[in-house]
Parts: structure tokens; sequence; C-alpha cells
């Protein structure tokens, strides 16, 4: 928009010379109906085009060489993001399904995929506007003196903001007519004009621009609108390309004199029959052809080619030469930055409509009466204390306060080794953790233990503390119990610094059911996000569901996600309980594995499509992003390519890992665990697979920490945990935890204080436990004790073995040896050969373990060393190893390996020896 003056005095550009794009402006999230009142209330009579159009757009293709293509919006819809071939059920050919009902629902999903894309694409040109209403919604300080408000309530009558700035008068700060306030989509608009101070002067221009950033003590250059012209049109423009006009009629009266002459026809009647189109044209280009030949003339050639083919108005082709000219001259910006005053000097001349730190919530007037709410946008929330009301607070900090970010986003290499962790459990003490005692305390921890990503639970602002920050109700807040939102940005940019992405558990399956501080009832109906009836209702947990069909509620979502990765540098996320959303019933149902169960009529097939767009634009705007699937159905096709008929996440969370390690703990003898079954769940499907031994769910939903399970089984069989019951309880959690990370499909994930053995569960304050902190934190200081720094030391030197040798990278697992009755497994992966003895009590001091590739083998890492817990029964020249030419288990060499009870051991190839 600053260039706006400077464009008046402009040619206006050739036709094919517009971007085909739209550029992302101030109202380019708007639906259509509300973008030319926006501009105009912005003062911008014209669509400017920002100066970067034209240097992206300076490496296309000339415009002779384009070759034509269909209208626009029919063109975007039938655009991919992962691929270029689309078939709808691709992924089933390389999975081997043939299941001819599944088929059928994957391309009729792909034909509601299309619509739902061009129903977006009508309101919001692309993904990367509909994921872009930050920049609109909520509440923005605009350039000129004033702050603008939106919010979308189709079903209010009414709108205002209430709160300190305005003594919480429900009258003054309205959105009305006249005002840009209501559309027919339902969006309202608000605006807050700075207080002009006692004693000063409004603006001379309407268009004066103030600089709140960038400089923001710079400005103010005592460059008036009239020189400002005067100096572009001597320094910028070249002669010819400027035709100043003295009045409006100037134009057509030249356009007159060029058709009839000077002397032309005065009257109608003195007028004679007007020759067709093409005959004007063809004297028109003749009277033009000495204007080419003037070497010296810069005027533009805006002479239409016509290639004989239909008009199309985006296939119209212009003069090369002009059309290069233009794409290459940027918008005259310098010379209206001259005109804007600093920000001092805006603060000298103006009281701010709304402070930093004010609190605010919105207030409509709906057929049921009066409400007041949190407005869905809000960027931080502030929820309610002792009884009194929640408050949205404006945060706007001055120039000299925002934070300024220090690193840059790192990229993962190799396999992603996730540290989960809650903020707000982090600490030793019993009390909520801040953002800032988790930096400089637990991120140094994290790094130190080997971990490349950290997965943050609980971030997204929520009323409810005890539900883990599951049920959100503010889904673009950062949890003010934990800080504020540039605490959250230099925690973020602190792990960045120690080479950590980023991932955040994101909630879209549901949401909180709270209507004084959530989106239920937002708007006083009960379908504004949420679907209507029981189906806007979770069966179980209390909270609403939203309705993935209405593309308002997609601009919501979709938004959502851009916004954590653009304001506070997320690098990914997962997205949590994918179940619950995607089948009418939540997922609480009986799995057989049928496919018949993931296309039936309890399927969500609009959450399906949110999926694959959502995926689609992550990926498409950030192509470094990291997605993350949480299904505990395993739904066909999480990670395969939207192209092809999947979803597009890059990892899934495979959930039948913990649950089987937690039914052997508890409910099976050790002398009786089948090694088949387990190995049959750890490798089903290992490819894209995330796996983990426990998370926050086994001790959060109300059960015991796995170390808690081993030492009170061992108390319970020895009446007291003696040196002998710790030591087995220690290698019994190391070789859970190798196996498991061993054949995971290049993800693995811990939660915080599990890497140590953390003895106790997590249980959040509530009503049940008298609202105690006493098990909502994690006891650092068993780091330096026993059984606990011993699996800590084996955790951390397993994450560094494969951040050097990428163990979890070399294909998935070949098995060659799972004995239930020796309870041995080995498999291989690439050059590395795995062996594990489960059996509590036999040693076996040579056994034969088959290998394909003759060679030597030196043991790279070993559970039984004393420094992991272990008694160190393999001496030193035990640890290189080579092959026999004797076949085991279908193999054409073997190992003979000395084996303890309960220990596991890494090989490495080191020599290939050619027989």
């Amino acid at each position: 928009m600053a260039s706006c003056p400077i464009a008046l005095a402009r040619p206006p550009p050739p036709l094919a010379a517009a971007p085909r794009r739209p550029p992302l402006s101030s109202g380019a999230h708007l639906p259509t109906t509300r973008h030319s009142r926006l501009r105009r209330r912005d003062g911008c009579p014209c669509r400017c085009v920002p100066s970067s159009s034209s240097s992206s757009s300076s490496g296309r293709t000339g415009p002779q060489e384009r070759a034509p293509r269909p209208r626009q919006q029919k063109q975007r819809t039938q655009r991919t993001a992962r691929g270029d071939a689309v078939d709808p059920v691709g992924f089933l050919t390389k999975h081997g399904i043939s299941d001819r009902a599944f088929a059928q629902f994957l391309r009729d999903r792909h034909k509601a995929l299309k619509d739902r894309r061009w129903e977006l694409y009508s309101r919001f040109i692309d993904l990367k506007v509909v994921s872009s209403g930050f920049e609109l919604m909520g509440m923005h300080r605009h350039r000129q003196h004033r702050v603008d408000f939106m919010e979308w309530a189709p079903g209010a009558r009414y709108c205002s903001l209430v709160g300190d700035f305005n003594q919480w008068t429900e009258t003054e700060n309205c959105a009305r007519e006249g005002h840009l306030g209501h559309d027919d989509f339902g969006y309202w608009f608000v605006i807050l004009e700075d207080k002009l101070r006692e004693g000063q002067e409004p603006d001379e221009h309407y268009f004066q621009e103030y600089n709140y950033v960038d400089d923001y003590d710079k400005g103010d250059n005592g460059v008036d609108l009239e020189e400002l012209i005067r100096r572009s049109n001597e320094e910028y423009w070249e002669p010819g390309e400027v035709k100043s006009r003295k009045s409006r009629l100037e134009m057509v009266a030249k356009l007159y004199e060029q058709m009839f002459g000077p002397n032309g026809p005065q009257t109608e009647e003195e007028l004679d029959e007007i020759p067709d189109a093409q005959t004007r044209y063809n004297q028109w280009k003749a009277s033009q052809k000495e204007v080419k030949d003037d070497s010296e003339s810069s005027s533009p050639c805006y002479d239409i080619i016509d290639n004989g083919q239909e008009f199309d108005i985006f296939n119209v082709v212009t003069d090369r030469v002009s059309f290069e000219k233009f794409q290459g001259k940027s918008p005259p910006l310098a010379y209206w930055v001259e005109m804007r005053k600093g920000r001092k000097a805006w603060m000298e001349k103006y009281i701010p409509a709304i402070s930093h730190k004010d609190k605010y919530r919105i207030y409509f007037n709906t057929p049921d009466g009066a409400l007041e709410r949190i407005p869905a946008w809000a960027t931080y929330v502030l929820p309610d204390v002792r009884g009194k009301q929640s408050y949205a607070v404006h945060w706007e900090p001055p120039p000299e306060e925002i934070y300024k970010w220090r690193f840059e986003r790192p990229k993962v290499k190799g396999s992603l080794r996730i540290y989960e962790c809650h903020v707000g459990i982090s600490g030793s003490e019993q009390k909520i953790s801040s953002f800032q005692e988790f930096t400089s305390n637990v991120l140094p921890h994290i790094k130190d233990a080997g971990y490349n990503a950290i997965q943050l639970i609980g971030i997204v602002e929520h009323k409810d503390y005890s539900s883990v920050g599951y049920k959100v109700t503010n889904y673009f807040a950062v949890s003010s119990r934990f800080g504020t939102p540039d605490d959250f940005k230099k925690l973020v940019d602190e792990a960045h610094g120690l080479e950590m992405v980023v991932l955040l558990d994101i909630v879209h399956s549901y949401a909180s059911a709270d209507e004084l501080v959530g989106l239920s009832l937002f708007d006083g109906s009960n379908d504004c996000y949420f679907h209507n009836g029981k189906r806007g209702h979770h069966k179980y947990w209390g909270t609403r569901m939203f309705k993935y069909d209405d593309v308002d509620v997609l601009h919501f979502l979709f938004s959502n996600l851009n916004w954590w990765v653009t304001e506070y540098h997320i690098d990914g996320f997962q997205f949590h309980s994918l179940s619950s959303m995607l089948y009418t019933h939540n997922g609480f149902s009986t799995f057989t594995g049928a496919m018949e169960e993931y296309c039936n009529q309890y399927v969500d097939k609009d959450a399906l499509i949110y999926l694959i767009l959502a995926n689609e634009m992550l990926h498409e705007l950030h192509p470094d992003i990291i997605t993350i699937a949480e299904d505990a159905t395993f739904y066909p096709g999480l990670c395969e390519p939207t192209t092809q008929g999947g979803l597009g996440f890059d990892y899934w969370v495979n959930l039948s890992i913990p649950e089987m390690w937690l039914w052997h703990l508890e409910n099976v003898p050790e002398q009786e665990w089948s090694m088949n079954k387990i190995m049959k769940v750890l490798i089903s499907k290992n490819c894209n697979m995330l796996s983990y031994v426990e998370n926050h769910n086994q001790s959060i939903s109300g059960r015991k920490s796995f170390a808690e399970i081993i030492l009170h089984k061992e108390k319970c069989s020895n009446n007291s945990v003696n040196d002998d019951g710790i030591f087995r309880a220690c290698s019994l959690l190391k070789i859970i935890k190798l196996l498991t990370f061993s054949t995971s499909g290049g993800a693995y994930l811990n939660f915080i204080g599990n890497e140590f053995a953390h003895p106790k569960r997590i249980e959040f304050p509530m009503s049940g436990n008298d609202y105690s902190f006493g098990l909502a934190n994690r006891q650092w200081e068993l780091l330096e004790k026993g059984v606990h720094k011993h699996i800590f030391n084996f955790d951390k030197d397993l994450m560094s073995l494969d951040r050097k040798e990428r163990l979890i990278l070399r294909g998935s697992p070949n098995v060659h040896h799972c004995d239930d009755t020796s309870m041995f497994i080995s498999f291989t992966r690439g050059p590395f050969l795995f062996v594990f003895n489960f059996n509590p009590d036999a040693t076996s001091r040579l056994y034969s373990v088959g290998v394909d590739e003759a060679g030597e083998y030196q043991l790279i890492l070993n559970t039984d060393e004393t420094n992991y817990g272990g008694r160190g029964e393999l001496k030193s020249n035990q640890y290189m190893k080579r092959t026999s030419d004797n076949r085991v288990g279908g193999c054409r060499n073997s190992l003979e390996l000395a084996l303890p009870s309960r220990s596991a051991h890494v090989y490495k190839l080191v020599r290939i020896l050619r027989i």
C-alpha cells in the first residue's frame, strides 16, 4: 500500500503483465466480497503490486513463449502438492491391497477433495491465502494511526470490543455500517482509532504511514507529497513513461482526436458511421509504426499480438520488450518511505487506541441475548483465576522489546530422536514450571542426552490444567501459565541454537466445550465451529468436534497451523488422536483390521480431506516441515503421498508398541514372553514408523511408569528391592529400550524422565488428589543415583551411537533368529547385527547367530557394561568376532557369541571377507 500515490501517476500495466497470483496483502485473506471494501478503506483506489512481485517474476519465461492454459481457477483445482502423476488409489498396489470397496472409497474421496479445493480457492485464491488468516483476523496494528480487529461470528447481530481501553463499554468500539462492519460471510470488522493528543494537528495526508518496527526511531524526513511526485518523475520514471493529465476527460479527448482528427464531428448528427473495430485497429497500428521506429521514444508498447486463439484474459500476449521492461521495474517504494514518520513521532502525536497488555473481550448481541467471548484469534489469554473471568491480552510490545530471533531453523540429519516433554512438570519443585526455567534447566539436559528434536505438549492455551493441555480453548495463544509469547519464542530459539528441531503436539481433532473461554457456542449458535447435534460432541470425553466441511472452519484450522510455524518458528506437528476425528464413533469401536472398517458409513470423509489439505499446505509453504500422525486405528496410507491416495504425513506413531510392553509387564511372567509376538508388533509395518517404549499416555492415564512397575514386581517377588532386583530391573529396561529403538522406522520418542527410568507416574493436580503437585514434577536429582544413572548412561550412549552410525536408517530389520524357547532374537539392519537374550536366568556362553555377510564384527554397544549397571561378563578379547561358514537360520555364515541373561549386543561389520 505504500506505493499507492506514486502508482497513480504510472500508466496502467498491460493485462499480461499482471501477476498470476494476487500478492499477499492485507485484504488477500478476506472473502471476495470484502476485498474491494477493505481496499477502499485503506485509501488505495488501485490494485497495487509489491516490489517483490516484479523481482520474483523476472526469471519467468517470456510472454510469447508461454503455452496456453485453461482458466485460472480451474487450473488451480488440479494442482498437486507432493508428486507429479495423480492416482487416487496409487498406494494400494504398493502395499498389495486389492479391496474394491476401499478403492472406490478413495476415488470418491478424491472427487470430494477436488470439490473442496474449488470451494476454498473460490473464496481464498489458494492454500497460502487460506492459511494466512492470522495476518488479518484478530487484533493488528495498522500502518496508519489505528488498530484493526476482525472476527468471524455469523450468528451474531451486533459486535463490539470491550476492555480496559474503553472502560468496558459495549457501544463505543463497534462494527457498524459504513465502517466495514459486517459482510455476507459473517466477518465483523472494528477499527480502533488512535486518539490525537491535545494541541496536535491531524496528518495532512490521509496516506501518511508510520514506522512501527523497522528502524522505528527513524522517519519524518520532511518530504511532502508534491515534492515526492516531482522527484519520482525526474529521477525514477524515464521520459515518456509518465503522462500527466490535467482532467479526467483529457484521455477521452485525446482518444477522440486520434479517431476523428482535430476537427472531428461535434454533434451526433455530424458523426458518420464508425468503422468496425478491426479497421480502426489497423489504422491505429499504421500510425504507431513511426513511433516504433523512433529509437528515442521510451513509451511502452502494449500492442496485443493476435495468435489466432480464442480470447482468454489469462493468455494475453504483449510485446516482449515492453513486458520485460515493465516486470523489471519495481515500484518506487524508496520515495514513499521518506514520508513515513518514526514511532517516536507517532507517540508524541497520538495516544494508542489500545495499549500493550490491555485486557479485552468481544461483545456479541445474538438472538438469544448478549454474550462476551474471548476472541477466537486472540494470541495471548489470561485464564480465570479465583473466580475472575478470562481475558484476551493485547500483545504489542514496543519495538525495542520485541524478541529478535538469533538462530536459523536446523535441519534433521539422519533419524529423528524426539524428546517429548511438558513444560509445566519439567521442574523438580511442586509447582508449574515456566518457559524460562525449561529453557535454562531442561534444554541443556536434552542436548546432552543426545536428542535432536523436542516435542512439546500442553503449549496451546487451555483452561483445565489437569487435561494436560488437550482440551484447548484458544488455538492461537501460548499457555499463559508458562509465560509470555516472547518467553516461548526464546525457548524455541535456544532449542534451534542447540541444533534441535521443535515439534508441537497439535489438537485439531476436538476442542474444549467451555463456552466462556473456548469456541463452543461462540456466536450464540451451536454450529459456528462445530457440528450440530450429537455429531458435534465427543461421546466420551465431553469435547466438541470441528465441522471440517465448512470453508471458514478450514480457514481457521489451516491458519492455526501456519501461525505456529510463522510466528514461533515451529518445525513440525504431531496431530493428536486422529481416530477421534476420522470416525463418527470417535474411534471407540472394535477394529479387526478389515478394510471395510476404513471406508464404511462411520468414516468422516471431510476429516480425511482436511488432513490431506493440511499436509499439502504445510509441505508446500514449508518444505522442511515434519508432520506425524497419531492414529490408534492405523488408517491405510497415513504416510503415502497425497497424489497417490495417501494422507501425506512424514511419520506415523505405532501406539501398539507401548501397549504391548505394558501388557507383558503387567500380565505375563517373564519366562513366558513370546519373542515372535513381540517382533510381530515391532516390525509389522516398519516404514516411517515412530516407536516409543512409553510416553505421557502410560503415566498420565492413571497408569504407572515402566520403572515403577518393574521395581514393584521385584519387590513383590523378593520382599525388598536388593541389588540383584535392581540389576534385573535395569537389565530389562535397557533391552526393551534397545529393541524398540532398533526396530523403529527412522524415528524414536522418549517422554521426559524416562531416559533415566523415572520411578514415579505423573498425576496432574485435580479434585481426586486434592489438587496436589506431588506427582506433577520430575526428580532430576536421581540422575546421579544408582540405577537411574546407569539407565541414563545407556540411553545417552544409544542416542550418540545412532547420531554417529544412523542405526535406524539402514533399511527395515532383517530377522534371522526369533526363538520363543531360548528367548533369543537376532536381526540385521545394514552392516549392524542386533542380538537380544530376554531369558531372565539362562546365560549362553557360545550361541550361534546367523549372518549373511562373512567378515569381522565388532561389538559397539553392550547393555551388560558396568557403566550401564551390568556385570561386565564379556572380556575385551570378545569384542571382535569373525564369522565361520556354518549355516545357521538359513544364513550362509554364523557368529559364536556369548550372551549373558537379560542382555543385548550391537555388532558392526567392520571388515568383509570374500570367500
